[in-house]
């Protein structure tokens, strides 16, 4: 069929339905929703079978879906209705939920049902479960929805009545209200940690929740609980509300049985235009978090349980531990949204460092849980720009240029001390998706493995013409060829796990979400550590690196992207910065980039 994707904006569930129905051999193009004469324009021009919108904040117009049929996701089992269905689901701890494929009518959310999945409900984030459990449950629906539906003669002709009445369960919800600030409040005096945790969840991603933090106005994300021995060390530490600690980018506040860490926050305009930025809470709030003590957490510490405790980095070793077999270790990551700041990037880069004494013969990174990574910070980096008055540094003369040159440094420090680890195996585990610098950063390791609702976006161009680093002028035509890494970093469309894996940019695609990937990566692990050739292919790597070192330094691919990117980030050319500033502040598109709209 020929598809044509609405979408408010480009997001996970548009590109993961992106990449699955072009392996499906649908042929695609996509339009942002601007307006509803740029939509009919669309229309007119790619002639498509179906519009199918995965992500829209209005209406479709009443022209459009008369015209053909017009498929709508909606995040909530069928019978629920509203623009708020995932946080009012988190919201009341719904055990299961579903995503509903339904055509559009006049009515909102109230067509005629094509399709419905269902899935268990975990404790996770809003943000977090619309990547994992609601774009995975869409796909599916989607896919079922296309089968079912008979289409008319010509794609062109009106359609009047619904073309498919599949039987559905009729949902107990109906219309739910878009949730509000009043809604997510809190109330540091009177809220269990579990209410708290539990707002904030169903505002993660956005819009937050309005609070106060230090005693000023904020909008807070990134929750997460303390283990039992924080909040006995918390006890009778100030007043609810009070923040008492600090850990990596978050900050620990009290509430009235325990506390909760907050990580990340927005804080109330300080601009003349109003704008601001999601930034670390120790960065948003840098003079008062240097006031607070320091509680950091071991580096090797429990999953679950009371003593389960929260930080950026995680390692664990597994395997026989009687000295008779190989010992595998696994290095998390978890960056919140994937980004990766020149303080992150330093701290992977030590961690790595350490791991070189650990005896292990096989190292999985294993990233975030839903990023494996992204790349450089943009929102940190945006924080240097003079304008927005952020950053003590700026009256020395730092810039956004300065801070994304220390940045790219620092992501190319930890890339290379994954190339450089030639006394075992690395892996890199892709249990999230993977964008820019991300990407590369995995293929520094030995092998990349992703289950098989990965997406990735391994290219910089649509950020401003960037020209990247992180070696991939090493990796990436040594993996797939000179012709190959020419057509994807050019290409600037996402790539689900089938493709990456038949062109080479993933080794393994394991299991169908992060669950079975990660269950599935762990005993494939233990068998290569175990594998009687094991020191054969070490020694064989260390070969080919020393080699491909002789041939053309690791410095020099270094001093080669980074000569291109001073010119990206110091240059004539603000295409970077302009890119950059329009993402970080969710600037609206005012056409839709002609890699998405191939019909232009």
């Amino acid at each position: 069929m020929r598809i044509l994707l609405l979408c408010h904006s480009f997001n996970s569930l548009s590109q993961r339905l992106f990449t699955a129905l072009r392996d499906d051999g649908h042929t695609l193009s996509v339009e942002l929703d601007i307006a509803d004469n740029v939509t009919d324009e669309a229309i007119e021009l790619f002639r498509p079978d179906a519009l199918i919108a995965p992500f829209l904040k209005r209406r479709i117009a009443e022209a459009t879906w008369r015209r053909l049929p017009c498929l709508i996701i909606h995040p909530g089992p069928p019978g629920d209705r509203g623009p708020s269905a995932l946080d009012w689901a988190v919201m009341r701890e719904q055990t299961h939920w579903g995503v509903t494929v339904l055509q559009a009518t006049a009515e909102f959310d109230a067509g005629p049902v094509l399709a419905h999945a269902g899935f268990v409900m975990r404790s996770g984030t809003k943000a977090s479960l619309y990547r994992r459990e609601v774009t995975r449950a869409a796909v599916g629906a989607v896919r079922e929805a296309l089968q079912r539906l008979s289409f008319p003669q010509s794609a062109t002709q009106l359609v009047s009545q619904p073309t498919a009445t599949p039987e559905a369960p009729a949902g107990q919800n109906g219309w739910q209200p878009l949730m509000r600030q009043a809604d997510r409040a809190i109330d540091w005096r009177r809220d269990h940690s579990a209410t708290v945790l539990r707002h904030l969840r169903a505002a993660d991603g956005f819009p937050g929740v309005a609070a106060t933090l230090f005693g000023q106005p904020a909008q807070l994300f990134d929750a997460h609980p303390a283990n039992a021995a924080t909040r006995a060390r918390a006890a009778g530490l100030g007043q609810p509300g009070d923040v008492i600690a600090r850990r990596g980018p978050g900050v620990l506040v009290r509430t009235v049985d325990g506390a909760v860490w907050i990580g990340h926050v927005r804080r109330a305009a300080t601009t003349t235009d109003g704008l601001t930025l999601k930034l670390a809470a120790t960065r948003a709030f840098a003079a008062e978090s240097a006031a607070l003590p320091e509680w950091p957490a071991p580096l090797e510490r429990p999953t679950d349980g009371p003593n389960a405790d929260w930080a950026e980095l995680r390692y664990e070793e597994f395997g026989p531990a009687d000295g008779t077999g190989a010992r595998v270790g696994w290095l998390e990551f978890n960056f919140h949204n994937g980004a990766m700041s020149t303080r992150q990037c330093e701290r992977l880069r030590d961690t790595l460092r350490e791991l070189r004494q650990r005896p292990t013969k096989v190292l999985l990174l294993a990233g975030g849980a839903d990023f494996f990574s992204n790349g450089i910070h943009l929102h940190d980096i945006e924080a240097a720009a003079p304008e927005m008055g952020l950053t003590p540094g700026n009256s020395t003369g730092d810039s956004a240029a300065d801070a994304s040159w220390r940045n790219i440094h620092a992501m190319d420090d930890a890339a290379l001390e994954l190339l450089t680890m030639t006394d075992r195996l690395t892996v890199a585990v892709l249990r999230g998706n993977a964008g820019a610098g991300g990407c590369f950063l995995a293929l520094a390791a030995d092998q990349v493995w992703a289950h098989a609702g990965v997406v990735q976006n391994p290219h910089y161009k649509n950020m401003g013409n960037l020209y990247g680093s992180e070696y991939w002028t090493y990796t990436l035509p040594k993996r797939v060829g000179a012709a190959q890494a020419k057509a994807i970093m050019q290409g600037r469309l996402p790539i689900g796990a089938v493709e990456a894996q038949r062109i080479g940019l993933l080794d393994a695609v394991l299991g169908e979400d992060a669950a079975e990937l990660e269950a599935l990566a762990r005993q494939q692990a233990l068998t290569l550590a175990a594998s009687p050739d094991l020191a054969e292919r070490i020694a064989a790597k260390a070969a080919r690196r020393a080699a491909d070192e002789a041939a053309k330094p690791l410095q020099r691919h270094r001093d080669e992207e980074l000569q291109r990117m001073h010119r990206n980030f110091y240059g004539f050319d603000p295409s970077y910065h302009v890119a950059r500033h329009y993402f970080v502040h969710r600037k609206p598109h005012a056409w839709t980039p002609r890699h998405l709209a191939v019909h232009r």
